[in-house]
């Protein structure tokens, strides 16, 4: 179980990297957007690869950041049935469903979007829109967003069994009010 922990805290430092640092492609997305609004605006003139720039931004930090927002568990709960269970229910039932669930659905798309990505590379594959962009970065977004997720996936399991077995403190339990008070209760 120490290797596995090990690789866990591995995967949580990568993803953590990766989430933050994505985080500022949507200032830039901003800046693109803004940028594109003045000019086209003042000069009359627009460009495809502008509108298609602001999509790959938005859509890289969606996916490039999904594992990040799993590892720090603000990913979307039923919290009216949630906030009824005890924290050693609701850690059963993340174990079970990240089991069940998320890790078959994101290997899946692993294994779907690699073949897709692939052929819009080979094939330099370039936006159907005049002056659009080429494709195969924003597939790539696709396939590595996936892989991240995945792989938190195998962390986030990891972890929850470290919890539960009492191997590790669970490292989502932080001293904010709002779960302190929910740890009193």
């Amino acid at each position: 179980m120490a290797f596995l922990l090990r690789l866990s805290a591995l995967i949580d430092a990568i993803t953590s990297a990766i989430g933050r640092s994505v985080s500022w492609l949507i200032l830039v997305a901003v800046l693109v957007s803004a940028i594109n609004a003045v000019v086209r605006k003042i000069f009359d003139m627009s460009s495809n690869a502008w509108l298609e720039l602001q999509w790959y931004l938005f859509g890289a930090v969606f996916l490039l950041a999904a594992a990040y927002t799993l590892q720090k568990n603000e990913h979307i709960r039923i919290d009216i049935l949630s906030s009824t269970w005890s924290k050693r229910t609701r850690d059963i039932i993340d174990l079970v469903l990240h089991i069940i669930f998320l890790l078959p659905f994101s290997s899946l798309m692993v294994y779907l979007s690699w073949s897709w990505f692939w052929l819009s590379f080979r094939t330099g594959e370039v936006s159907a829109n005049a002056g659009g962009l080429v494709i195969w970065p924003a597939k790539s977004f696709v396939l590595i967003g996936f892989i991240l997720l995945t792989a938190q996936a195998f962390s986030e399991i990891i972890k929850r069994i470290g919890v539960l077995t009492g191997r590790i403190e669970d490292p989502l339990v932080d001293a904010t009010p709002a779960n302190h008070a929910e740890e009193v209760r």
